[in-house]
């Protein structure tokens, strides 16, 4: 029987990217996908909640009710996990990341706010729901700067990678100025 992909065949290759393209294939990652699942912890257990985010580098944010479930979770523990994934068709096209760091909740009177807003797109939201865009989104900003991600990309055995490639933020990858 013919394979479609005899390269997915057998065992994983184990070879690294570089730092500069793992960076690039998880930021077109980031660039290319809106939703992502958002994974809390609170006083009920875990909560995994889907999310429409913006990035900025290494960065999501999202904004939400502040009494929310996922809110309350984060107050209780900062902690998360975040899925992004793009569309999967088959093995070959096998392509997300698990990004985990601390959530911050940022208002407008926060250092940090400046730096992020431009990123975070409220004007499209407005536009959905008919709101005028002379009002600027309210409501508290999440933003969660990667500490560590996790990446995979079936595609990578293609070129003798490995699926799975690891990637941890160093001084030069931090967040706000």
């Amino acid at each position: 029987m013919p394979v479609t992909n005899p390269w997915l065949a057998g065992p994983s290759p184990k070879r690294r990217l570089d730092r500069e393209r793992l960076e690039e294939r998880i930021l077109n990652l980031l660039s290319t996908q809106n939703m992502c699942v958002l994974a809390t912890a609170g006083p009920d257990g875990p909560l995994a909640t889907p999310v429409r985010y913006y990035h900025l580098d290494f960065a999501v944010m999202f904004s939400t009710a502040p009494g929310s479930p996922k809110m309350r979770n984060l107050a209780a523990d900062p902690r998360v996990s975040v899925g992004i994934f793009a569309p999967l068709v088959g093995q070959a096209s096998s392509r997300g990341a698990q990004l985990f760091g601390r959530a911050r909740v940022l208002s407008e009177d926060d250092a940090d706010f400046a730096h992020y807003w431009p990123a975070f797109r409220w004007q499209s939201d407005h536009v959905e729901r008919s709101r005028s865009l002379d009002e600027p989104q309210s409501g508290p900003l999440v933003v969660i700067e990667a500490e560590r991600i996790v990446y995979t990309e079936h595609w990578l055995r293609r070129e003798g990678f490995s699926p799975r490639q690891f990637w941890t933020r160093t001084p030069q990858s931090s967040g706000p100025p």
